[in-house]
């Protein structure tokens, strides 16, 4: 798939007239209009199997893109070519009539998006049974719960034989267990080697999941790259304005990310004994130590430290959240440490740490500071294993 210099706009009306009687009176009044770009020169490109994840906050132009991309809406500009069979999963329910039952609307959706009528109903069964409904084949879909419905329009989703899938929000609705469900269906797909373009606001999606992820703002790209440099960039985008407006702070070519109120000046790995080391031996104590020094007043701010192999599988995410989340008010000018103790249980191997100081919140994290892969270790051992750690074990045999 490749786009260049997608451009959208809309003509929005100033003035609205809203009875016959107004059109009749004022024939010839002309409402004056504000145009909303909303896609203003997208380009990017995904290529074959790939998981490409598109974030951007509400109103950033996700769904217009989408829009696009599925043949809903005529771009004004620009050009857009989708080699392979496109299935989209945009808008909860679209393509549903409430007024009928699930196995008539399985039937109708699924023959919208491609299938055969034949297919359609060999497929049923399966349908069915991934959406977990089989007690509720017969009931109208205007008695469905939100959950039910984004369910069946899933299932029905991945039973389509399309080479590109489309997926907006599919995540947002639905229990823990039908969510852990749908991360088990995108590693299937992962595996069959078929191209994902997913759009969401959860950051462990995109992590875990996708190749390369894109930032929007303002129907612009802001970002594209490694998923975990993007997230980030969306978390700047959140909470703060001089990101916004395009002065937030960047520094090391995009390996740091926050608002600058504080500063993590280095960063280090302790031994058992408590000294400075490269090295770490395995199945000992061991720590990660920083050191922050604050340029404003930060009250209760957070401290932690993600370690990750070469891989960028998270070995360990540890901070104050959940043991000391109101640490006190910290004045400009005053420095600490925070040091994050642990036994070491990971494989032999180098590994990267990533600090950060942030603020807390009901809608998320906040940087101040955040140094990607700021320092990192080597740890040895003297066993060969194909696990990422190296948990305690005792192994027993009976006859």
């Amino acid at each position: 798939m490749l786009v260049e210099g997608l451009q959208k706009q809309f003509r929005l009306p100033r003035e609205h007239v809203h009875t016959l009687k107004e059109r009749a009176l004022h024939p010839f009044r002309r409402s004056a209009y504000d145009t909303l770009r909303a896609l203003q020169d997208v380009s990017f490109d995904v290529r074959s199997g790939e998981f490409f994840g598109i974030v951007g906050r509400n109103g950033s132009g996700k769904s217009t893109l989408l829009k696009c991309l599925a043949g809903i809406y005529a771009a004004d500009g620009g050009a857009m070519y989708i080699n392979g069979r496109l299935s989209t999963f945009i808008e909860l329910g679209v393509g549903f009539n409430p007024d009928l039952p699930a196995r008539d609307n399985v039937m109708l959706n699924a023959t919208m998006l491609g299938l055969s009528p034949r297919e359609a109903v060999r497929r049923f069964d399966e349908v069915i049974e991934f959406a977990e409904l089989g007690e509720f084949v017969d009931l109208k879909l205007k008695n469905y719960s939100s959950g039910m419905e984004v369910r069946l329009a899933f299932s029905v989703m991945i039973q389509v034989d399309a080479e590109i899938l489309v997926i907006d929000e599919v995540l947002a609705v639905g229990d823990a267990a039908f969510q852990q469900k749908c991360f088990d269906e995108f590693a299937r797909i992962r595996e069959r080697g078929r191209t994902v373009l997913l759009v969401t606001h959860d950051m462990g999606a995109v992590q875990r999941f996708c190749d390369r992820a894109m930032l929007l703002e303002q129907g612009r790209i802001v970002e594209i790259g490694e998923p975990e440099r993007v997230g980030n960039r969306y978390l700047e985008l959140n909470f703060s304005e001089t990101a916004r407006s395009g002065d937030g702070v960047r520094h090391d070519a995009g390996r740091r990310f926050g608002d600058g109120r504080a500063q993590i000046l280095e960063a280090w790995f302790e031994d058992a004994g408590g000294d400075r080391t490269d090295v770490l031996a395995g199945g000992e104590r061991c720590a990660f130590v920083a050191r922050v020094r604050f340029r404003k007043t930060v009250k209760d701010p957070l401290f932690g430290v993600n370690l990750q192999n070469s891989r960028r599988d998270i070995l360990l995410s540890a901070s104050n959240l959940w043991t000391d989340p109101e640490p006190g008010t910290f004045a400009a000018g005053e420095e600490l440490l925070y040091r994050i103790t642990f036994d070491n249980l990971l494989a032999a191997g180098r590994y990267y740490a990533t600090p950060a100081v942030a603020r807390g919140g009901g809608a998320g994290l906040a940087w101040i500071d955040r140094r990607e892969q700021f320092t990192s270790v080597v740890v040895t051992g003297l066993r060969q294993t194909d696990a990422l750690v190296e948990l305690p074990y005792e192994i027993a045999l009976q006859r």
